[in-house]
């Protein structure tokens, strides 16, 4: 059977009062009395009961994360940051996962909620803006990162920078001396999409170039790498450079260039964005924009720990990086 208080007490010969005090540090209770009951708990084995405790200081300890899926190397490092704040903070992170389903998001904050976590964090949202009124009832903090949704903000939230990163990547190919250079985005997710998208024609014009809406594809698929083939028809519309929604919208439109004969990047320069592991080792290594993914996670738990501590906080925006890799050169001739 588990050590409970009272069998410390007993031990000890004190109230279960005492001993409940003197395991927490209670000043009210003498040094000598302390280090006793203490002692005698480590000896006997004693484990605080977290229930218990929740009981008492109505914090359960936990957070809830919604991710949309196990299977997606873009949430890795974001949870990671996460768990590395809240380790700390000793507080434990559960998961769940929504798989880009907004109806499916409110669902899991709502049932984490009924379960006690004291915050919930929410990755590619899309419910800021269509549950805004079902969250306002919801009373703990929720943080989304990188809300999805076109229209409203929600009250907490920490982003990268899509609008930067995307006019990172058109310069870049700008520079190489690229003129005819194509994006492929999706239609899932709306306002991270039509961000990068922004970022792309605000570079173009920057340059002197009016965007070409023939090298300009929102594609469907069940997939990113299905969405990612989409671009092989920016190709045949001339385009010598094409910038993708994702790294993973990147490797499709990669594997499939290559499978039609293509050279990356004589032929076709192509860059994603999130930096994910797999783009260091494709052939050839993917020129991407690098989103802080692990900052991303941090920001996040770092603003739900001043958000139960009743603090003021501002929604944060983080810029991204560019990282040069060998899917990108000046066009040929």
């Amino acid at each position: 059977m588990p050590v409970t208080i009272k069998d410390i007490a007993r031990a000890a010969g004190v109230s279960h009062t005492t001993v409940s005090r003197a395991l927490k540090g209670n000043p009210s209770i003498s040094t000598e009395t302390t280090e006793r009951v203490q002692h005698l708990a480590q000896q006997m084995g004693y484990t605080p009961s977290a229930v218990a405790q929740s009981l008492l200081s109505q914090r359960t300890q936990t957070i809830g994360m919604v991710i949309t899926t196990i299977a997606d190397p873009f949430i890795v490092k974001v949870v990671e940051g996460v768990e590395t704040v809240a380790q700390t903070a000793n507080y434990s992170v559960f998961l769940a996962t929504s798989h880009n389903n907004p109806d499916q998001e409110i669902a899991i904050v709502e049932t984490l909620h009924r379960r006690r976590v004291d915050a919930s964090i929410v990755t590619s949202s899309r419910i800021g803006s269509l549950y805004g009124s079902r969250l306002d009832q919801i009373e703990i903090p929720i943080v989304l990162i990188n809300n999805n949704q076109e229209g409203g903000e929600y009250l907490h939230s920490v982003a990268a920078d899509d609008i930067q990163g995307a006019e990172l990547a058109v310069k870049h190919l700008l520079d190489l001396g690229h003129r005819r250079i194509g994006y492929v985005g999706v239609n899932d997710r709306p306002r991270s999409n039509q961000r990068r998208l922004t970022g792309y024609q605000e570079a173009l014009n920057q340059a002197g170039i009016a965007p070409d809406q023939d090298l300009i594809v929102r594609a469907d698929g069940i997939t990113d790498i299905e969405r990612g083939q989409a671009g092989l028809s920016l190709i045949e519309k001339g385009a010598t450079a094409i910038f993708c929604y994702n790294d993973v919208t990147a490797l499709g439109l990669l594997i499939a260039a290559r499978q039609r004969g293509y050279k990356v990047p004589q032929q076709l320069s192509i860059v994603g964005f999130d930096n994910i592991e797999p783009t260091l080792y494709v052939d050839p290594p993917l020129t991407t924009v690098a989103q802080p993914l692990l900052t991303l996670g941090q920001e996040a738990m770092y603003m739900t720990l001043d958000l139960l501590e009743y603090k003021q906080v501002q929604d944060k925006t983080l810029p991204c990086e560019l990282l040069v890799r060998q899917s990108t050169a000046p066009p040929e001739g």
